[in-house]
């Protein structure tokens, strides 16, 4: 099966989301490609880590910094696994991240789980800023990130 560029590189937000799970994270991954190279790739061990700014999509940006010695990712693409909260979209837009592109939008039920901060629109924020970032959304990806949401929700309560 044929996976366009942006499905193999979402393919492997995934991908980090499971070692996410597997670190003992929140099941979220990212990675971040510029001129069709990976420079950084993220989890989300925010809550492990006592960091409430430790998200998947502010990791691999804050890594992506590093790497490059600069602040400025313009050009960059965001892979997230799960539709960027408020904060993680609004670090790219400061980071200069061109592009975002997510597998699994967020709901209301994630929304009322603590999941996310509220129900606040990132495409009608995006609108009002004054750089916006083109965001698109690949549901091909839902079906799989929701399962291994549901997954790691069950092995939750379980423990």
């Amino acid at each position: 099966m044929f996976l366009s560029e942006d499905e193999q590189f979402l393919e492997l937000a995934l991908e980090q989301a499971k070692k996410s799970v597997e670190q003992g994270g929140f099941p979220a991954g990212s990675v971040i490609v510029q001129n069709r190279k990976i420079i950084a790739k993220g989890v989300s061990l925010g809550s492990k880590l006592n960091d409430p700014t430790g998200h998947a999509e502010t990791t691999s940006i804050r890594e992506a910094s590093r790497k490059s010695q600069t602040a400025d990712l313009t050009g960059a693409t965001l892979y997230a696994s799960l539709q960027p909260c408020l904060m993680c979209f609004s670090v790219a837009n400061w980071s200069g991240i061109k592009r975002i592109v997510f597998g699994c939008r967020k709901t209301s039920e994630m929304i009322e789980k603590g999941f996310y901060e509220g129900a606040t629109d990132i495409i009608q924020v995006n609108k009002e800023n004054n750089r916006q970032i083109e965001i698109e959304y690949l549901p091909k990806f839902e079906n799989k990130i929701l399962d291994l949401l549901r997954s790691w929700e069950s092995e939750l309560k379980e423990k």
